[in-house]
């Protein structure tokens, strides 16, 4: 299913301008776009789909949603992780009735730092009570703790834990392709580390900047792929600095603001979330080397 998967995009959540309902008739024009732009499949409902903002009538609504509208041409993960096992639990019972579903993505527990022993623990009941398989989403910038790379790679061989998106140090990242069970899927979840993952061995990345640069990232793979090493690496270079921008402002919002620019009508971001004033979006358009941010 995932075989040759390497450019996935972490898709956002439309809104009305308001922020009360999704707009789905975004969800889906985008979700086009972005699969003729290069994306081979998706997380839904991760980081950037400002799923803490979410009910779980919204999410599980969402998540039937957007299956249908991909309609089995690509790969679907679903966010289905919190702090709460039991809750995370119940709520995978749930994402796995979905048809087109494929795996669910369980983050790491936030807030209450479980120890590693805890966190095997937690990936160990999810993944026995899951209908689907399990990819781990270690991200300590977020969850203010890190699961170590030996934990990652113990937990690699546990039946229906199926991968990991890894937001962490590069050497990590090294060593769990290194290390960890065949067919375990790796994929980097910093947009900077793209090349590298792939070059190193991993499956690819889990995006943010394929929402703008979709079509410059499979240009770049391609290169990989025919041994243009050269010409990879000057696409890289010449994303990365726009890839950090997209981050200079909470998340998603710089990538909403282009997108809406752009005619895609993906509308604001909830609270705690606020859109980009003037100012921000021109020195965020200035980064990208875009013309003028619209008002």
């Amino acid at each position: 299913m995932f075989e040759n998967v390497d450019l996935m995009t972490a898709i956002i959540t439309p809104f009305n301008d308001e922020g009360t309902e999704i707009n789905y008739d975004a969800l889906e024009n985008l979700t086009n776009h972005l699969i003729e732009t290069g994306s081979e499949g998706f997380v839904i409902g991760g980081t950037t789909g400002e799923t803490p903002t979410l009910s779980e009538d919204e999410k599980l609504a969402l998540y039937t949603k957007f299956a249908q509208i991909v309609n089995g041409r690509v790969p679907i993960i679903a966010g289905a992780g919190s702090n709460n096992t039991q809750g995370t639990i119940d709520f995978v019972n749930k994402l796995s009735q979905i048809d087109g579903i494929d795996m669910a993505l369980v983050v790491v527990p936030y807030y209450n730092k479980p120890n590693q022993r805890g966190m095997k623990a937690h990936f160990e009941a999810v993944a026995d009570a899951s209908g689907i398989p399990v990819i781990m989403y270690n991200i300590p910038g977020r969850t203010g703790v890190l699961m170590d790379k030996e934990t990652v790679v113990e937990l690699s061989n546990y039946p229906n834990i199926a991968g990991v998106k890894q937001c962490n140090t590069m050497e990590d990242l090294q060593y769990i392709v290194e290390n960890s069970a065949e067919g375990f899927l790796v994929y980097s979840g910093e947009d900077a580390q793209a090349l590298f993952a792939k070059v190193i061995g991993a499956n690819g990345v889990i995006s943010v900047a394929a929402h703008i640069y979709g079509k410059e990232m499979t240009d770049m793979y391609a290169k990989l792929e025919a041994g243009d090493y050269l010409g990879a690496g000057a696409i890289q270079r010449f994303l990365t600095p726009k890839m950090a921008a997209l981050f200079m402002y909470p998340s998603p919002s710089p990538v909403k603001a282009v997108l809406n620019d752009q005619g895609y009508n993906v509308g604001t971001c909830r609270l705690p979330i606020l859109p980009l004033n003037k100012d921000e979006k021109a020195k965020l358009y200035s980064a990208l080397d875009l013309e003028g941010a619209k008002s």
